[in-house]
C-alpha cells in the first residue's frame, strides 16, 4: 500500500510513528530504571515524551530518512540512550535485564495501539479519514515491530544483549559485554549487506501478519 504514496506523503506518514516509537522506547527504559531505584534519567529530564529531549541526529533523522528515501521498505533508527546507572539497583544484572526488556515491550504495546488506530480507519470506511489512519497504522505497526525485533538481537549494546548478560555467569557476561565497542559496526554491516533483513524477514512477516489481522487489514 505504501508504494501508492508519493515521497512527500511517505515522509508525512512515517515521521510521527518513527519519532514516537523511538522516543517511547527510551522513556520506557528510564521509567523502569526509576522503578528499580535508578533516578538518573528522571533527574536529567529524560522521562518525557518531548522528542527534542531524545533525538539523535543520525539515528532519529538521518538513517531513517536514508532508508525511507531508498525505498528499501525496512526502516529503523534510535534515539539518544537514556542514562542508566546499575549501581543504584539492588540486583544490578537482574534489574538491568528488566530495564532492557522495557524498550521492546513498549514497542509491542505501541504496535497494538497503531493496529487499533488502523482498525478504526477500516471501520469508518470514509476515504478522507480512513486512509490517513490506515497508512499511519501500517507505518506505526511496522516501525515498532522492527525496533522490537532488532533490539532483541543479542548484539551489545542492544537490549537483547543486556537480557542475555543477565543470564550468563558473571565472568562470561563481563567478556560478552566487551563486544559492545564493536556492536554498532556489526549492526551496520548486517544492515547494509542485507543480512539483517534475511535474519528478521520471516519473524517480521509472521508477527506483522498477526498485527495486520488485528488492524483488520
Amino acid at each position: 500500500m505504501m508504494n501508492e504514496l508519493s515521497l512527500i506523503q511517505r515522509v508525512v506518514v512515517w515521521i510521527m510513528p518513527v519519532i514516537f516509537a523511538i522516543t517511547v522506547h527510551e522513556v520506557a527504559h528510564g521509567w523502569v530504571a526509576k522503578k528499580y531505584g535508578d533516578k538518573t534519567a528522571w533527574m536529567l529530564g529524560r522521562l518525557t515524551l518531548n522528542p527534542l529531549k531524545h533525538i539523535d541526529p543520525v539515528g532519529t533523522l538521518i538513517l531513517p530518512g536514508i532508508l525511507l528515501l531508498s525505498g528499501t521498505g525496512f526502516i529503523f533508527g534510535w534515539a539518544k540512550p537514556v542514562p542508566v546507572d546499575d549501581r543504584n539497583f539492588k540486583n544490578p544484572r537482574h534489574d538491568m535485564a528488566l530495564v532492557a526488556l522495557a524498550g521492546p515491550i513498549a514497542n509491542l504495546a505501541m504496535a497494538v495501539a497503531w493496529a487499533l488506530l488502523a482498525r478504526v480507519g477500516v471501520m469508518l470506511n470514509v476515504e478522507a479519514v480512513s486512509m490517513p489512519l490506515i497508512y499511519s497504522g501500517i507505518a506505526g505497526i511496522s516501525i515498532n515491530l522492527v525496533l522490537a525485533l532488532i533490539n532483541l538481537l543479542p548484539i551489545p549494546p542492544l537490549d537483547g544483549s543486556r537480557v542475555l548478560a543477565g543470564l550468563l555467569p558473571g565472568r562470561l557476561a563481563f567478556q560478552y559485554n566487551r563486544l559492545e565497542r564493536f556492536g554498532f559496526i556489526i549492526l551496520l554491516l548486517l544492515l547494509f549487506t542485507g543480512s539483517l533483513g534475511v535474519m528478521l524477514g520471516y519473524p517480521m512477516y509472521v508477527i506483522q501478519k498477526m498485527f495486520f489481522s488485528l488492524a483488520g487489514l
